[in-house]
């Protein structure tokens, strides 16, 4: 109960304070102990154990810390301990931030403004954006919230409830690895090959739970079509939990994802996901937004539901041993 209590408080802090550049962020902190690592021992022979240590001995910094820090705050009180994990919490997700990164890209497509547009998406997506056109950036951004969804708020929210701060910063963590060594080329493909499968197996479950949280919640009269999407086009992603996101937004809005991106001056040409309903406008991406921000609280209610249900299993296996 304290766990899913403090991770509503952090939605709240998220709400209303979004990522403040004034606070210290943990991630921060990761992103210091992957390059320390990454410039230490990726290289030579070995790379693959290596890359194994250099995840284990982060997870375990980050896990151990932070576990500690919610222990001693406990210790204390259970009202402090619950503020200080909803603080840590909230520095595992990115409800508000998403949102309006989004917007900055929404805002200027809508005025015509490509250029500020195309320099707002690059804030925010890894893909060449000098060349795109209103449906280009929006289907960046679009793919972008979708994706997000998961990695940046329900995810951690989900590993939240299940075991508190620590175990959220935990998947934050992991999330950081493969951000900056989970590549597949030259440099990380042997090195950052934990990070990425750690990253794809944390992921698994959230990124499922979220993507039917939005089809069944906006659906409507769309419901069996954006089904039908979902089942048909989430494994034609490269990213085995990346595709249902995609394909349950593609599906609602009625709007093909996927297809020919750029990365470096390199054209990478994916699986497209969805189906062309409508011509992808920038509209679709107040849309997205929108959609977002329903699915976290609805995933919210359901880990409250859940977390209600196994508090009253074990009360219900405690009165049956003590009669």
């Amino acid at each position: 109960m304290t766990h899913l209590l403090a991770l509503t408080l952090a939605l709240f802090l998220d709400a209303l304070f979004g990522d403040p550049r004034w606070l210290p962020h943990p991630v921060r902190g990761m992103g210091g102990l992957i390059a320390y690592f990454d410039q230490r021992w990726n290289q030579g022979s070995g790379r693959r154990a290596k890359g194994v240590a250099a995840v284990a001995a982060v997870l375990a910094i980050v896990y151990g810390v932070s576990a500690l820090i919610v222990h001693m705050s406990y210790a204390l009180s259970v009202y402090i301990g619950v503020a200080v994990e909803a603080v840590l919490i909230f520095t595992t997700i990115a409800t508000k931030s998403l949102a309006e990164a989004a917007e900055d890209v929404r805002r200027p497509l809508e005025a015509g403004d490509l250029p500020e547009a195309r320099r707002a998406l690059s804030m925010i997506v890894g893909r060449d954006t000098k060349r795109l056109d209103e449906a280009g950036i929006t289907r960046a951004c679009v793919e972008t919230v979708a994706e997000n969804t998961s990695d940046g708020v329900t995810a951690p929210l989900f590993y939240a409830a299940i075991g508190g701060a620590p175990l959220a910063l935990l998947y934050r963590a992991v999330n950081t690895c493969d951000s900056m060594i989970g590549y597949k080329n030259e440099k990380y493909g042997e090195f950052g090959w934990a990070a990425a499968r750690l990253d794809d197996v944390l992921n698994y479950i959230p990124a499922r739970l979220t993507a039917l949280v939005m089809v069944f919640i906006y659906g409507g009269r769309r419901l069996r079509r954006s089904l039908a999407v979902l089942f048909r086009d989430a494994r034609r992603h490269p990213s085995p939990n990346s595709g249902w996101l995609e394909a349950a937004m593609a599906g609602l809005l009625g709007v093909q994802l996927g297809g020919t991106n750029t990365y470096g001056g390199v054209v990478s040409e994916r699986p497209t996901i969805g189906r062309p309903d409508v011509p992808l406008r920038s509209v679709h991406i107040r849309r997205a937004v929108g959609i977002m921000i329903g699915t976290v609280l609805v995933f919210t209610l359901w880990l409250w539901i859940g977390g209600m249900i196994v508090v009253l299993a074990g009360a219900w296996g405690e009165s049956a041993r003590a009669l």
